[in-house]
């Protein structure tokens, strides 16, 4: 289960960010993960329930927005939403294949609600 490894370094980031702007803890932590950061939600969630306690984060709250797996054709010059986990969809506009990812690969803190 690598959700907890991410976790772990999220939280640490989370920390650090949280003490360099003087907070005492952490009220939520709002993350933005793409369809393809091959991210189990449930695994993730909980993860984050075992990995925050002793943090700052302990009681916070974990916010997540998932982001779908937009592609770019350079033919018609159009994006589109993928259908499958493998990163190349054909166009719907045009019916060329494209491997130009333009979103959904993210795994980051977006921002943090801190007290």
């Amino acid at each position: 289960m690598h959700e907890f490894s991410l976790v772990v370094s999220m939280l640490d980031v989370a920390e650090a960010a949280a003490r360099q702007e003087g907070a005492e803890r952490i009220e939520a932590i709002h993350l933005e993960i793409g369809a393809l950061a091959g991210v189990v939600p449930e695994a993730l969630e909980f993860a984050f329930a075992g990995a925050r306690e002793g943090t700052m984060a302990a009681h916070a709250r974990l916010e997540v927005t998932y982001l779908p797996a937009i592609a770019y054709c350079a033919t018609c010059q159009s994006e589109f939403e993928l259908d499958n986990r493998f990163g190349i969809a054909m166009c719907p506009v045009c019916d060329t294949p494209s491997a130009d990812l333009r979103q959904g690969r993210e795994l980051h803190v977006s921002h943090l609600e801190v007290a």
